[in-house]
């Protein structure tokens, strides 16, 4: 039987800190994706990714698996094994960044996704008697939630000044069970109050989600 994570308990936080670009100058083709950049990264740390070439790695966020010198290291991946890169883009160019996950959020009270799903190709000939298509790209994925409305909040400010800034920031969301789910995205996040009569005063926001979560089992 599958393993029951509830919404309780849960760690949200969001990139505090992210640190000095590194610049990638090879990223490993392979079972193992060894990444080669002159670093001061430990086993564990996050790390997020603007590469070229590689298009799947890019805007994505990482756990360092090991650490073998100063000038290369392996990630980890969603099975706890290496990050296969077999069938992955060539890498050309590209930095990386160690996250700091050092601003709690913790006055979400729910949270809803979107996407994720395919767009249809339509591959219909004239034919045919009925349409069919294939999967095409998958649409980007959002969060939407609302928050218990407290403007003096760090958390909440923290996300209104990350809306203003209109740049791409890290979370993590740490469940009870141990599971760990990692992205980098935009948040849009106004701090307006709203609610309805006699309840609890709430703020919306959304956060698109730039490339897909990564999750670790703890």
């Amino acid at each position: 039987m599958a393993t029951v994570n509830k919404w309780s308990g849960v760690a949200v936080a969001m990139q505090s800190a992210l640190g000095a670009n590194k610049t990638i100058t090879a990223v490993a083709n392979g079972a193992t994706a060894t990444v080669t950049a002159t670093h001061d990264f430990s086993v564990g740390d996050y790390v997020s990714f603007d590469v070229q070439g590689m298009t799947e790695l890019n805007d994505k966020v990482y756990r360092v698996e090991s650490v073998s010198t100063t000038v290369s290291f392996v990630i980890e991946d969603t099975d706890g094994n290496s990050v296969d890169t077999t069938n992955w883009g060539t890498f050309t160019s590209g930095t990386c960044n160690k996250i700091t996950y050092g601003t709690s959020i913790s006055t979400i009270t729910d949270l809803n996704s979107s996407g994720g799903d395919s767009t249809g190709i339509d591959t219909t000939t004239v034919h045919d008697l009925e349409r069919s298509e294939i999967p095409g790209a998958r649409n980007a994925i959002s969060y939407s939630f609302n928050s218990i409305w407290d403007p003096t909040d760090a958390g909440l400010v923290a996300l209104k000044n990350a809306a203003d800034a209109g740049l791409k920031y890290a979370f993590k969301f740490k469940f009870q069970t141990g599971v760990i789910m990692v992205f980098r995205g935009y948040v849009d996040y106004s701090g307006a109050p709203t609610g309805s009569a006699q309840d609890k005063v709430v703020s919306p926001g959304v956060i698109k989600i730039a490339k897909s979560p990564t999750y670790y089992a703890s």
